[in-house]
């Protein structure tokens, strides 16, 4: 039970994280599982693609496909209602943990 709180907890993070970052400058993929796990997630590949591919269908992400020394590397990068969707959550949390600490 206590486990299952926390992974949706976590899951949540994740998308304030991923929409962080792609509000600050384009991303590829494997650059983002390295910074989550700087913080002390561990993400595979094949978890944090399926919630990115989710992301971009719902309008929160944009996806460039560039080449990179011959193989093409996905780039993501926030969109405007990404954009307003993370200024409601910083909100959100900004109220939240005001009042549980």
């Amino acid at each position: 039970m206590k486990e299952q709180i926390i992974r949706k907890i976590f899951n949540g993070l994740i998308y304030i994280h991923i929409l962080h970052h792609a509000d600050e400058e384009s991303f590829y993929g494997s650059w983002m599982i390295e910074e989550l796990k700087g913080h002390g997630y561990s993400m595979s590949p094949g978890t944090l693609y399926p919630v990115l591919k989710t992301m971009v269908e719902e309008g929160l992400l944009e996806k460039e496909e560039k080449n990179v020394n011959g193989k093409i590397r996905k780039y993501y990068k926030s969109t405007k209602k990404g954009n307003e969707l993370l200024l409601e959550l910083k909100e959100s949390l900004k109220v939240l943990v005001g009042e549980v600490m």
